[in-house]
């Protein structure tokens, strides 16, 4: 009985050094060219994760343009794959290659929804939530204040070509953010932003928008998916859907859009995508890419040049 067992185990051993060598353990996965570092914001007395994608192409006099995702864990890989692309074909499109960076949390977590609920949202919704949401002015004052200083000081950025993107809860911060702080960033990409949040309490900075010089008007593409106000019947129960009913999305959306183009200084530069077919949870993609090639169209206005004093 020895024997034989001897027998298969050698004969077995015989067909693995036939084979070759064993296989070598599996290894994380690693995008090219990103790196990662944590840091604790003094504005909002919170960690972060943040995610960097450095282009391998040397950058344009001026710097590399900037694109900041925010949801950074989900968010960032997408991006940075756009901008590997873009810098593969930057001899065929003339477009510069893009440093992106992501703003993430710490974990493991696609989405910290707790996290992101307190530092995109606009104002407290009800009694007793302070601390839990309304965290946007905090949030961007890290952004601008803390993040950006420390990543200009890693890479060649150019200040004049920066871009923030956001959904959901991300695309009303990135709203916020652009009726409100319009010399921030050079463009604002908002998929899906949540108007409706909090009685539509991002509005009360449109009016002040609209009042803008031409020359301090940004970039704003607003997208939404066609089917966001349609949830598929059958599959939710009838209190999510009365929920959702009480916060559309298309339709507040497609208003914003009209209104703000219906403006002389902001109609050539607000774009509006109403994609068919996609839902909340995936349209967040192709705003995202189409949000990239609408940041990279931007033009060389000498409008840009004003407003490196007014964000610093």
């Amino acid at each position: 009985m020895r024997t034989t067992t001897l027998r298969r185990a050698l004969a077995g051993l015989a067909l693995a050094l036939a084979a070759g060598a064993a296989p070598a353990a599996d290894a994380p996965v690693q995008l090219p060219g990103a790196r990662q570092f944590d840091i604790t914001s003094q504005a909002t007395g919170q960690p972060y994760r943040i995610f960097v994608s450095e282009p391998d192409a040397p950058p344009p006099a001026a710097g590399y343009p900037m694109l900041v995702v925010l949801d950074g864990n989900a968010a960032f890989p997408v991006a940075a794959f756009l901008a590997r692309s873009v810098a593969s074909r930057r001899e065929r499109t003339g477009h510069p290659p893009v440093l992106v960076v992501g703003v993430g949390y710490p974990g493991e977590a696609d989405f910290d929804v707790s996290a992101r609920r307190r530092d995109y949202t606009v104002g407290v919704s009800a009694p007793g939530e302070e601390g839990q949401e309304g965290g946007a002015e905090r949030f961007l004052d890290f952004v601008e204040r803390e993040l950006r200083p420390r990543l200009a000081a890693r890479h060649p950025v150019d200040p004049r070509r920066q871009a923030l993107f956001g959904h959901s809860f991300g695309g009303l911060l990135v709203l916020h953010a652009a009726l409100t702080r319009p010399a921030s960033f050079s463009t604002y990409v908002a998929s899906s932003p949540s108007i409706w949040w909090n009685g539509r309490r991002v509005l009360d900075g449109l009016d002040r928008a609209l009042a803008l010089p031409p020359a301090a008007v940004p970039r704003l593409q607003i997208s939404v998916g066609a089917l966001e106000d349609e949830p598929p019947p059958g599959r939710l129960p009838p209190q999510t859907l009365a929920m959702l009913a009480q916060r559309p999305m298309v339709s507040e959306a497609r208003a914003l859009a009209a209104r703000l183009q219906a403006q002389t200084a902001w109609r050539e530069r607000v774009a509006f995508h109403e994609f068919a077919g996609e839902n909340h949870g995936w349209v967040w993609l192709p705003a995202l890419s189409r949000g990239m090639q609408f940041f990279l169209d931007q033009p060389e206005a000498p409008a840009a040049a004003g407003r490196d004093k007014d964000a610093s």
